[in-house]
């Protein structure tokens, strides 16, 4: 008769494992309903070795499943296999566009002091080159024309400021 009580107990551990698996691997719910199938068979072979240990059972299971469950799905985004399904947090997303932000602002303020030319007409915003490459950038002092030399007077923010040569 202890065979009953291994056989519960061994299938609602299965149930548990299979409840965890289902939270991070993406089978369509097929993994979530062989756990609930595991733990009602575990429940039966509890309740047929003694009316107790199937209480306990129930009872466990009732409490204890939804809690693995959610607590593997909570645990999900921090594994590798989680960041590839879900992606990255917003707090990551947000300091990642800051230090690209910071490294733009810095790549631009580098070009304080450089000469290029005008792509376009500036009446005042136009596109201008320097170090080959394209910029928008708007002209201090008057209007730039094609062709025309500049160079690079200040950059306020992301927005270079350049003056005609």
């Amino acid at each position: 008769m202890d065979s009953l009580l291994l056989i519960g107990v061994g299938l609602l551990g299965l149930g548990a494992l299979l409840m965890v698996l289902e939270a991070f691997v993406p089978s369509g719910g097929i993994l979530g309903i062989a756990a609930i199938a595991s733990a009602i068979a575990g429940i039966v072979f509890l309740f047929r070795y003694d009316a107790m240990w199937g209480a306990i059972g129930l009872l466990g299971t009732a409490v204890l499943g939804p809690m693995i469950f959610f607590g593997a799905l909570n645990m999900l985004p921090n594994t590798s296999f989680g960041k590839t399904m879900v992606g990255d947090s917003g707090e990551e997303i947000a300091q990642t566009r800051a230090n690209q932000m910071r490294a733009s602002k810095e790549a631009r303020a580098q070009l304080v002091g450089l000469e290029g030319t005008a792509l376009t007409n500036m009446r005042p915003s136009g596109v201008v080159q320097i170090n080959g490459d394209r910029h928008d950038a708007i002209a201090q002092g008057g209007i730039v024309d094609l062709g025309e030399s500049i160079r690079v007077t200040g950059v306020d923010g992301l927005t270079i400021e350049v003056r005609k040569i």
